[in-house]
């Protein structure tokens, strides 16, 4: 299959922008009171955001790389 040039890039600029965007919201969640309970463990809240945080970024990332391959043919 080939990606036409206008589909590879708007892949590879997906991939990047939530490259860049979920690192961001990790910080604000590992900031969040909820994150942590009173002896310091992490909470619920905090495993089920790193989870959906490491798909996304996984899935960015896989995104990019496909956009990347479809633009260098």
């Amino acid at each position: 299959m080939e990606l036409s040039t206008p589909l590879a890039f708007v892949l590879l600029i997906s991939g990047l922008w939530s490259i860049m965007v979920w690192p961001v919201f990790l910080k604000r969640v590992l900031k969040d009171p909820q994150a942590r309970d009173a002896s310091g463990a992490p909470t619920r809240f905090l495993t089920t955001n790193l989870m959906m945080i490491s798909t996304a970024i996984i899935f960015a990332l896989a995104t990019a790389v496909i956009g990347v391959r479809g633009l260098l043919g």
